[in-house]
């Protein structure tokens, strides 16, 4: 956690920050001192979120999300489907940021931009298309802004989550509840992550002590994509037992 203040004077504009990551990304910003001013699709999510936050931290979360997704096999995928997901991922980012760049470029005032993208918008990922493309798409732009905008004080990064249980993500990704023993178990660290852990990463990257930031990309996955990457990385399940035969048996082997 950042020192107490750290935000004083600040506004923060958080896309879904009624839930889940967005309300624990609010919660930790508004402790930190900044007005915090959320939006979301849901009225009603909102203005608890603005009264919990507000009776918690003490400062004001003036109302007004950005995040959709859903599991589903690319031969099924309906246009509507597609234009669901990429219209509030990278239209509703693309739109929301450029808007209020322009705006604070006229008065001649910078600002920190963070998108909350995920692992697999670098590597592409069957099933989830539609969100895997246009969270590709908001890495661009993120990018791209940063180039271009950085000259008006403007500073854009990303953070790649890796899986991190939600009650929205994972009512929709997982409604079984059948793989998140499968996620754990390919994560090095051997966990999911938390709401908070992506918090205290935004609040740094937003803040002050970060003002030579600009078109990074921070993956906080608990180790999942190099593992899923390396090719031999599976042999982290070989036992000692199974080593001491393996050894034997290459040492055994002569000539190519």
């Amino acid at each position: 956690m950042l020192p107490t203040g750290s935000f004083n004077n600040r506004v923060a504009f958080i896309t879904g920050g009624g839930t889940g990551l967005g309300r624990a990304m609010t919660t930790t910003l508004s402790q930190l001192g900044a007005q915090c001013v959320i939006a979301s699709r849901k009225l009603d999510v909102l203005q608890q979120a603005a009264k919990d936050i507000s009776n918690q931290t003490g400062n004001k979360v003036i109302i007004n999300n950005a995040a959709g997704n859903f599991v589903c096999p690319s031969e099924r995928l309906s246009p509507n489907g597609w234009k669901s997901i990429t219209d509030i991922v990278l239209n509703g980012t693309a739109f929301i940021t450029l808007e209020l760049g322009k705006r604070l470029i006229k008065k001649q005032r910078g600002a920190s931009f963070l998108a909350i993208t995920t692992i697999y918008a670098e590597s592409g990922s069957g099933f989830v298309v539609p969100s895997a493309s246009a969270k590709a798409g908001v890495e661009a732009l993120y990018k791209s802004l940063a180039a271009e905008w950085g000259r008006y004080g403007h500073r854009f990064n990303i953070i790649q989550p890796g899986p991190i249980r939600t009650k929205g993500a994972f009512s929709r990704l997982d409604p079984t509840g059948a793989f998140e023993k499968a996620m754990i178990d390919r994560i090095p660290t051997g966990r999911l992550g938390k709401p908070e852990e992506i918090a205290n990463l935004a609040a740094y990257m937003s803040s002050d002590y970060a003002t030579w930031m600009s078109g990074a990309v921070i993956r906080l996955d608990g180790g999942e994509y190099v593992s899923m990457a390396g090719e031999f990385n599976e042999l982290r399940r070989v036992t000692a037992d199974q080593w001491k035969m393996m050894e034997a048996m290459i040492r055994s082997t002569k000539g190519s």
